[in-house]
């Protein structure tokens, strides 16, 4: 089984058209997943709302990220940037695109494996994976054999083996990492259309069970178009400027 695993694309037109053509050069997954956060910072929520909404009716699935809540449900809670990009986002969408939003789910399981935004620890509260401790809080907070995050916008994985707390493992672009039958793994799959790890180029997760390893594959994308949508757009300048560097 071959699986295709999205997550950050925060309005990036650019970022998710190359990804996506990205996914179907290596042949159509068996699983398509986007791990939430559809909208936020970017200059595009319409089409990739209705992006997404074209795949899940094609059968891929869709989860909430704490961006897609904040617009749906007119929250504030963030950093100024990002409270401005919501708002910025809620006066371009229709309510139709905010009902969606407001339906997708905290999490789904699909047979082993366990997709959540943020964490399998309280996923409607976000907290973020960044270190062996939150790692271990969210493989407690799961019986899956495997936990595909995002939220982070950096990729990592963790493994845990029986009883032993996860190690973690940073996988290198485009090189294939085992996945052993031994072990629980969780996975965090980088960011479509807003990286953070010093590589502009967005990233998606592809997981072979035949071949017992997952890949975050790098797809280079025109982030200066987007930048230019974004000022363009009227959007806080320093959202264009980081996609240019990663950061």
């Amino acid at each position: 089984m071959r699986i295709a695993i999205l997550s950050d694309i925060h309005a990036n037109r650019e970022a998710f058209d190359a990804v996506l053509e990205a996914v179907h050069e290596r042949g159509s997954p068996d699983e398509l997943v986007l791990l939430g956060d559809l909208v936020g910072y970017g200059p595009d929520p319409v089409y990739v709302i209705e992006k997404a909404a074209h795949l899940m009716a094609d059968g891929a699935l869709c989860i909430m990220g704490n961006h897609d809540e904040a617009v749906a449900l007119n929250l504030s809670n963030m950093t100024e940037n990002a409270r401005f990009a919501v708002q910025w986002t809620r006066e371009r969408i229709a309510p139709a695109h905010l009902d969606f939003l407001a339906r997708l789910p905290l999490s789904l399981q699909s047979e082993d494996r366990l997709y959540v935004h943020a964490s399998a620890e309280r996923p409607g509260k976000w907290p973020y994976i960044r270190d062996v401790d939150s790692a271990e809080r969210c493989l407690s907070a799961s019986d899956a054999r495997f936990v595909f995050c995002g939220h982070t916008h950096i990729p990592a994985i963790y493994y845990a083996l029986p009883g032993r707390r996860p190690v973690h493992f940073q996988p290198l672009d485009n090189v294939a990492a085992p996945l052993s039958d031994l072990r629980r793994h969780l996975v965090i799959a980088g960011a479509v259309g807003q990286p953070r790890d010093g590589n502009p180029a967005a990233c998606f997760v592809l997981v072979d069970t035949q071949r017992h390893e997952v890949t975050m594959v790098r797809v280079p994308y025109d982030h200066e178009e987007t930048a230019r949508k974004i000022q363009a757009a009227g959007l806080p300048g320093w959202l264009g400027m980081r996609l240019k560097i990663g950061r």
